[in-house]
């Protein structure tokens, strides 16, 4: 029979220096990647699961020849050093840990920008942070191996050999110790396993981003389990590049009249309609779209939804000539962008969130991937801004020095042009949305909100200051278009909880939650309207008539790409007039369904 004492013990006993290193740097790295400033906690079963792992790699190398297993623990140090301090390295620097955008950024640069990157950022002054902690495992690691491998000193191998005898003579005790410490780590660390493993285990990247909105999504405490993640994640992405690849080589388009020469879509953030002075909010949070709309430049619609909650999702949705219900997925069809410039326009892209950048949530990473891809971007832009602002109204700057230079090499031929402008808008943390300077509202306004505790008030007061700010950088959009013949599109990407009186403790959104009216009026309805200069309702009355006559009907804004193919006059295959809320073959009776699970109509008919 087996000698199940020796079984258990086994795995330890030949690999002791490298259980005790490995679990050294696997907590110190953990510890190191919490920001207890922002009041994060250590994964509370890390100290279990992380043992649990060691000893089933333990097991593994036990099996091995011994030369063999010498190789195997050696990579396995070399790995695992290198990822600890790359995790910890991006933490410090970036303030987030190793993500799929960091390795996305990895994969583009080239040896001349590393060089840079090392020069201008690996310094001295890194020892004294968080760094120096993984950097002092690594080197008492260091010197073990020396004294023990080199010196050889006699008086270690008699304490081992001590040690080695005193736990022979109480081999029960020592193997009812590893037994108690396998169970207790298995009951600790399955449904965390198991959450990784169904995260892991995704199709998609859409899929993988909605998994990580649910409460139990896995904690990623480990560097390893974070490099894991973001070769998962960069590998979903590529594939649906690919797809997309393949798709924008066969994009063709059979005529442009170029009916509206300049387009302009600003793509707004978290946008609660029930905030904005436009729909009847009580406090002035948009007085100059409301004295746009008293003038008869601006149409406001009155029954817009999103097909998500979620931006990335929207952004998908609305940038592919895709919709709700087609078959296939929204790679599968072309990006709106690149039908706009086969036809000839020239299209620019302003975007002050879907930058790469080392500090950037999968969500950002999800919704920006397709965009920020070199092959994609070429062929979707002629233009683009290359920084991030912390205020809209960098963007502005954005725009005229693009101008500028497009003036300046006589780049201005084109006879259409496209402009997407994508906010930042009342993305939550509200209270650095807008700048101090131009709050307009108090705590002091919400007197009568006495549902509200003093906190909620606060960031109810932050909210309608980044939503008046966010007027003021509208408005100031559309002053760059007033002398030409220009149309412009206003659409958030979709709507935002903040303090509403049925839920007055919650602000942002409800991601894995089943949808209900509540949600689906707060989250999911948003503020959507189109301006026009007067030389464009002067020069294209019958279109500005259609604006007028459709604010009324029912739109889901994931059949944004054929309004804006209509308005440019592109005739293609893509294009369906019954998606096209302007025209008169237009679908009214067309399911809005909800993140594929709800009907908006059927549930606000209830």
């Amino acid at each position: 029979m087996p000698n199940w004492k020796k079984i258990l013990t086994t795995p330890i006993a030949k690999n002791a220096e490298f259980f005790v290193f490995m679990y050294a740097l696997g907590m110190v790295a953990a510890v190191c990647t919490v920001n207890f400033q922002w009041k994060q906690r250590l994964y509370e079963h890390s100290w279990w699961e992380l043992a649990l792992w060691l000893y089933a790699i333990a097991a593994l190398l036990a099996v091995l020849p011994k030369i063999v297993r010498r190789i195997a623990r050696g990579i396995i140090y070399i790995v695992a050093y290198t990822v600890a301090i790359v995790d910890v390295y991006c933490f410090v620097k970036f303030e987030s840990a190793l993500n799929p955008s960091i390795l996305m950024l990895v994969n583009e640069t080239d040896p001349r920008e590393a060089g840079e990157f090392f020069s201008s950022y690996v310094t001295p002054d890194l020892l004294l942070t968080n760094v120096g902690w993984v950097l002092l495992v690594l080197l008492v690691h260091l010197q073990w191996t020396v004294h023990r491998k080199i010196k050889r000193p006699a008086a270690l191998y008699m304490t081992e050999e001590r040690i080695s005898a005193w736990m022979g003579r109480r081999s029960l005790l020592w193997s009812c110790a590893v037994a108690a410490l396998l169970v207790t780590s298995a009951c600790f660390s399955h449904k965390n396993l198991k959450e990784l493993y169904v995260l892991m285990s995704k199709k998609t990247l859409g899929e993988v981003e909605h998994k990580l909105t649910e409460k139990d999504r896995g904690n990623q405490f480990l560097p390893m389990y974070r490099l894991a993640f973001s070769i998962r994640a960069n590998n979903l992405a590529a594939q649906q590049i690919d797809i997309l690849h393949d798709v924008a080589g066969k994009v063709t388009v059979d005529s442009c009249s170029f009916t509206s020469p300049e387009i302009v879509l600003i793509i707004g953030e978290a946008y609660n309609k029930r905030h904005s002075q436009l729909y009847g909010y009580e406090y002035e949070t948009t007085p100059r779209q409301l004295q746009l709309e008293k003038e008869g430049s601006l149409v406001k619609f009155d029954d817009v939804v999103a097909p998500w909650n979620l931006t990335s999702y929207v952004f998908k949705h609305f940038m592919s000539t895709y919709t709700v219900g087609d078959s296939g997925a929204w790679c599968d069809y072309p990006l709106f962008t690149q039908v706009f410039r086969r036809a000839g326009y020239h299209v620019s892209f302003l975007t002050n969130e879907f930058l790469p950048k080392a500090k950037q949530a999968v969500y950002d990473f999800s919704g920006g991937f397709f965009l920020n891809d070199p092959v994609l971007s070429n062929l979707q832009f002629d233009s683009r801004n290359k920084k991030l602002h912390i205020f809209d109204e960098g963007l502005l700057h954005d725009y005229r020095q693009m101008s500028e230079e497009r003036q300046q090499k006589g780049d201005t031929l084109q006879r259409g042009n496209l402009t997407i402008f994508h906010l930042i808008g009342q993305h939550q943390d509200y209270r650095i949305r807008c700048p101090k300077s131009k709050r307009h509202f108090t705590v002091d306004d919400y007197a009568d909100r006495t549902d509200l505790k003093p906190r909620w008030k606060r960031n109810l007061c932050n909210y309608d200051n980044a939503t008046r700010y966010n007027d003021s950088i509208v408005t100031e959009m559309i002053r760059l278009f007033e002398n030409k013949d220009a149309i412009v599109i206003y659409m958030p990407d979709h709507g935002e909880e903040v303090h509403s009186r049925q839920l007055p403790h919650f602000s942002g959104r409800m991601h894995s939650t089943k949808i209900i009216k509540r949600l689906a009026r707060e989250e999911f309805e948003i503020p959507f309207w189109i301006w026009a200069s007067d030389k464009y309702r002067t020069n294209h009355p019958d279109v500005w008539q259609e604006i007028r006559q459709a604010s009324s009907r029912r739109y889901m804004t994931d059949a944004l790409p054929h309004l804006l193919m209509y308005l440019g006059g592109i005739h293609c295959q893509y294009y369906n007039p019954e998606l096209n809320i302007l025209s008169p073959k237009y679908n009214e009776q067309r399911p809005r369904i909800l993140k594929n699970q709800a009907d908006y109509d059927v549930l606000m008919a209830q």
